[in-house]
């Protein structure tokens, strides 16, 4: 007599659950740039470069000013050498721009630091396993981008402030010192912080636009120191010179960080937002054209 025997119901494995957190989010791109912007060693060098230059240029500036506040009413010197004792262009009035005199060089090595990290990964090779990782490709370079700029305004920042506390036991031997809360004194320092902030957005759009290390730095060196020394020399050939030049990226941001502003110049506020117009335009316009090209 045959027996049957019925089959053993197959055993189903559990599915794995799927981590409701993995995968490619914002947050997690912008801490694989932290990384990759944080470890490199240049990086580093730039950073420090920036905040020894500024604090170092402003300490110059501050015992240029002593030495011309000790020859303000030296009979000795002619009287067309003597700078005014009070106002404009007095030692007291210039020594309150002390804590962003650094600002002309630091832009420029924030300028090439922003360039470099982004334009390096074109040369490398290594944005085409950033892409890979994220091929929606505008998050990782939107964070890139974050990244810089806030790294850029803490350098920024803290090297206006450090400036201020350096410049300040120098112009006392004068009574050239002054308070933090002096007017217009504290928005500067912060304003420091964010010109370079917007200096390494549009440097950053540069570099996404060129993909070349050294065409990108000497395209943002052009623009931010070359092209306004351009304007001053030839603003004497026609009066729409000197009302266009106001609009430019590094004459903007000058007015941004200026303790006070003469009648016919921008405001801090409006010198702000020109600056901020430049970087806005050309992020969005490195953003668009990289989806559009091959990497």
């Amino acid at each position: 007599m045959a027996t049957s025997t019925s089959p053993a119901p197959t055993q189903q494995r559990p599915r794995p659950q799927r981590d409701a957190g993995s995968g490619v989010n914002f947050g997690r791109v912008l801490k694989s740039e932290w990384i990759k912007v944080t470890t490199v060693p240049s990086t580093v060098i730039l950073i420090v470069s920036t905040v020894v230059v500024m604090v170092g240029l402003a300490a110059l500036f501050a015992w240029s000013l002593s030495v011309m506040a000790q020859s303000a009413g030296d009979p000795g010197v002619p009287a067309e050498f003597q700078a005014p004792t009070e106002g404009p262009g007095s030692a007291a009035f210039e020594a309150l721009t002390t804590p962003s005199s650094g600002l002309v060089f630091g832009q420029l090595l924030i300028a090439s630091l922003a360039v470099v990290l982004i334009a390096s990964e074109w040369t490398t090779g290594m944005i085409r396993s950033t892409m890979v990782a994220v091929p929606k490709r505008t998050p990782a370079l939107l964070a890139k981008t974050v990244i810089v700029a806030v790294v850029a305004f803490v350098v920024g920042f803290g090297s206006a402030l450090m400036s201020y506390l350096v410049a300040q036991p120098i112009l006392g031997g004068e009574d050239l010192d002054f308070a933090l809360t002096e007017d217009g004194v504290l928005a500067s320092v912060i304003n420091t912080g964010t010109f370079l902030a917007l200096v390494a957005v549009i440097s950053m759009s540069i570099g996404i636009l060129l993909r070349n290390t050294a065409g990108g730095v000497v395209t943002a060196v052009g623009i931010f120191f070359v092209l306004p020394i351009i304007v001053q020399l030839i603003s004497g050939l026609a009066d729409w010179i000197p009302d266009a030049a106001r609009f430019l990226p590094g004459d903007a941001g000058t007015q941004m960080v200026a303790v006070t502003t003469a009648e016919d110049a921008l405001t801090q506020w409006e010198g702000g937002l020109v600056m901020g117009a430049w970087a806005l335009v050309l992020l969005v316009l490195a953003l668009v054209v990289a989806k559009k090209r091959d990497v």
